[in-house]
């Protein structure tokens, strides 16, 4: 690939790159001389699970590590007992070591579905951070001011709502700019809420005489409602770790427009590429058959095609078949004839009576394939069992006790 051509491949779904010159003289001096660049990621384990939200920035990673770069994805197990304030408008409580090294455990599981962990460096910044004493902060802290570190909007904010900013909150942004320089890093990826860190990165190597790294920003991704940052607490999310087939659902949920977003930041696709498929659109072929595309590609990086393949059967049957799925769950119940209002109360598929007649009465309720109208029909839980099905993904079937 020409430069020019991995600059694009590279580019493709950041926001910020400080410097693009400076990467293209990283990138020709790596051709010419045959030694790959070091790129650096660093994560704080502050949560035991990733949704594909956080990928973005990994799936950078892997382009560099596509690209023959050594990629090094550094675990922030000392930063974590800090509690980076990025985004935080009150002081964020930090991690024991216990639950940082638990976190990270899981971290690594899930980063190597992406990564090649035979062509990745992992590092954690306790190898040199826990060897800092007194003496070695006194003379990192001299590296920078008080009014660099209030320039960093958070901390601003919470100065004029006079919010309390804990003392142990300033030093985040010099001990992750500091593992720039421990790991000589070319280039730092990060989120944009990341920027302050990953350029005061780049200010520290300069006073430890090194070339600065380049900073490359991604953007933070919506989640299914397209509004709303992709968070587990808004329920927008996509977790790596879900089944095939519910993955392939949400996929499938999400709107036209935000298909693109999720090609563009998901999706080893080349901008061409995606390109391409947007003429598609242009030249009328269905949004849905795209949509699929997607939700394949998204799956095979977390399972695998075959478990892609059967996603996309299992939704072909429910959702476009109309046909039942193969994994119904089963219960007995007690023999008799309930009203089917309280009979969905009773069997969890409704939280109560009230929620139950109004999904009946929206046409969200079937029993036996066949969608109920009223709230007091009599089902007969008999011999032959009966089947409810509550919306398009929830189905039950009941046998006689």
């Amino acid at each position: 690939m020409t430069i020019d051509g991995q600059l694009s491949f590279l580019k493709k779904g950041t926001v910020d790159v400080i410097r693009e010159e400076d990467l293209r003289k990283k990138l020709e001096r790596s051709a010419k001389t045959g030694k790959p660049l070091r790129i650096k990621l660093g994560l704080d384990p502050t949560a035991p699970d990733i949704h594909v939200g956080h990928t973005v920035v990994i799936r950078k990673l892997k382009a560099f590590q596509d690209l023959g770069h050594t990629v090094i994805f550094l675990i922030g197990d000392f930063t974590g007992m800090i509690g980076d304030p990025s985004g935080k408008n009150v002081t964020r409580p930090p991690l024991s070591r216990e639950e940082v090294n638990a976190n990270a455990e899981t971290y690594k599981a899930q980063m190597f579905k992406l990564l090649d962990p035979e062509k990745t460096e992992l590092r954690f910044n306790g190898e040199w951070m826990d060897k800092f004493g007194a003496a070695d902060f006194v003379r990192l802290c001299a590296k920078t001011t008080v009014k660099q570190i209030l320039e960093r909007d958070d901390f601003t904010n919470r100065l004029n709502e006079e919010k309390p900013i804990s003392l142990h909150e300033l030093l985040y942004p010099l001990v992750q700019g500091y593992d720039s320089v421990a790991l000589n890093s070319d280039v730092e990826l990060g989120g944009t809420d990341q920027k302050f860190n990953l350029l005061m990165g780049r200010n520290l190597q300069r006073e430890f005489d090194q070339e600065p790294q380049v900073v490359i920003t991604t953007p933070l991704l919506e989640g299914l409602d397209g509004v709303q940052k992709m968070s587990k607490s808004l329920n927008n999310y996509i977790g790596i770790d879900e089944p095939a087939g519910e993955m392939f659902g949400k996929v499938m949920s999400i709107s036209d427009d935000l298909m693109w977003r999720y090609y563009e930041l998901l999706t080893d696709l080349s901008p061409d590429e995606i390109a391409n498929r947007r003429s598609q659109i242009a030249n009328g072929a269905n949004p849905r058959n795209l949509k699929v595309d997607l939700a394949k590609l998204i799956i095979k990086d977390f399972h695998s095609a075959a478990e892609a393949d059967a996603a996309e059967e299992e939704f072909v049957r429910r959702f476009v078949q109309k046909e039942v799925p193969d994994d119904v769950e089963e219960r007995t119940f007690p023999a008799g004839s309930y009203a089917l209002a309280q009979l969905l109360a009773d069997t969890g598929l409704a939280s109560s009576k009230g929620e139950a007649r109004r999904l009946i009465d929206q046409g969200g309720v079937k029993v036996n394939g066949e969608k109920a109208s009223a709230a007091n029909a009599e089902i007969s839980i008999d011999g032959d069992g009966v089947l409810l099905q509550v919306g398009k993904r929830k189905f039950l079937k009941l046998s006689a006790e």
